[in-house]
């Protein structure tokens, strides 16, 4: 008996039928968000197998809290914090369960979570539990924002923005750490998008806008893009840290971070601040053939090109492909209207680059 039928016939009717595609490697990766073609890195990869070869154990085994926190981890957290000028940290198993943790422990009774509309769907998900008080605002229109706190009387007051928005590809305004400040509440910003991408030193929105860090901010992050490895990192003060330590679940109940994937990151974090400059050179590099190109200005390395139109973003995605180049064909509910996603990895040339885009340039006109 086949449960599900009616709704996958509605899904391929409507366009947004999805299917699983193992990744041929002769194809030029433009989909990816492994940013600064870190998952490539044989060294760092090398490197980490050398040394996780001399440890007793090759897995985690429990979780943080039971016999699961190993020097790696430790390690990985504090030289974060020192990267990112944050006291404390938490390694754990992706960015899903990085929001998922966040807003369902920070978020309690009398509390309201103030999130924008474009956050992405782990803490959309999260949102949902428990009942908790949630505020939608317009997608960066901070004097939204600034009303709705102002006008709230609840305990505690959660905003959760994202530092570069996964789908859209723009930053978050500098005026929401004025506006969390002013009202008293704790800010969570998901850098998924932009650790790694912005700043002078690659560590991501705060870091761009040069923001001094305080108590009421929290940073999350994920290894899994400019990283090049898997999982995610909660960075914070210490009192928030030790609070997310005994009620978030994906911390308590979750086994911990594997150690290859958390030596691999900290060996990315390492290279990162060894190459900084030169990795900067060739971001801006791609964000000029990309402006030069399809005349779209980028924050980082994401470019969202509207074609509204389901169908014709897979045929568009499928032609490509023929062609040679892996990209995005995101449809709804992803996004509000579909687009193809771009992203100007430095994984692959700028000649790469500037000759996708002159072929996504005919498409669009067409």
């Amino acid at each position: 008996m086949l449960f599900y039928e009616n709704e996958l016939k509605a899904l391929k009717r409507s366009g947004r039928y999805r299917t699983r595609e193992v990744v041929d490697s002769s194809i030029l990766d433009f989909a990816s968000n492994d940013y600064l073609g870190l998952s490539h890195n044989k060294e760092l990869h090398n490197s980490t197998c050398k040394e996780l070869s001399k440890i007793p154990v090759h897995s985690t085994k429990a979780s943080l809290l039971v016999n699961g926190y190993h020097q790696i981890h430790y390690d990985f957290e504090k030289a974060l914090c020192c990267a990112n000028g944050f006291e404390d940290g938490v390694v754990l198993g992706s960015g899903f369960n990085a929001n998922i943790a966040l807003v369902e422990s920070l978020v309690r009774k009398g509390d309201t979570l103030f999130m924008d509309e474009r956050y992405h769907a782990s803490g959309i998900l999260a949102s949902q539990l428990n009942g908790m008080d949630v505020a939608f605002f317009e997608h960066n229109n901070m004097q939204e924002l600034k009303k709705l706190l102002e006008s709230s009387s609840a305990k505690r007051k959660i905003v959760a923005v994202e530092g570069i928005y996964s789908m859209d590809g723009d930053i978050v305004p500098r005026e929401v750490f004025e506006i969390v400040d002013t009202s008293g509440a704790l800010l969570i910003m998901d850098e998924a998008h932009s650790s790694g991408v912005l700043g002078d030193n690659l560590m991501g929105i705060f870091d761009h806008y040069n923001i001094p860090i305080q108590s009421n901010y929290i940073k999350m992050g994920t290894l899994g893009k400019a990283y090049g490895s898997f999982g995610a990192f909660i960075l914070a003060s210490e009192h928030i840290v030790e609070y997310l330590i005994n009620r978030a679940k994906p911390i308590v109940y979750a086994t911990s971070l594997s150690l290859y994937d958390t030596l691999l990151a900290h060996k990315a974090l390492l290279f990162m601040q060894e190459n900084c400059e030169d990795l900067k050179t060739q971001i801006n590099a791609r964000k000029r053939v990309v402006f030069e190109e399809l005349g779209i200005e980028v924050d980082g390395l994401i470019v969202s090109i509207l074609i509204d139109d389901n169908a014709k973003v897979i045929e568009i995605k499928n032609e490509l492909l023929k062609c040679g180049y892996a990209v995005g064909g995101i449809r709804q509910p992803t996004v509000p209207k579909a687009i193809i996603r771009l992203i100007a990895r430095v994984g692959q040339s700028e000649e790469s680059l500037r000759v996708l885009c002159k072929k996504i340039a005919k498409f669009v006109i067409e």
